[in-house]
């Protein structure tokens, strides 16, 4: 008897809940996101619990930017 062919479309489960990932320059989404913030839209918070990565160097460079206090 011949082996049949069987279809895979993810696992037994039904499917990878992995969602489709992207990379982009940071440089091409800043303005996109500083305007966002700036005027409030709703779009973002519909992210704001969505993990990002970032590399370490820049994450540090956040991290110190956020605990800076305004100079007077």
């Amino acid at each position: 008897m011949r082996p049949r062919l069987r279809l895979f479309i993810g696992d037994e489960q039904g499917g990878s809940n992995i969602e489709p990932q992207v990379t982009v320059r940071l440089g091409d989404i800043t303005q996109a996101l500083t305007d966002a913030s700036q005027e409030d839209r709703t779009w973002l918070n519909d992210f704001i619990n969505d993990e990002v990565r970032v590399s370490t160097d820049l994450y540090e460079v956040i991290s110190s930017f956020s605990h800076l206090r305004p100079s007077a």
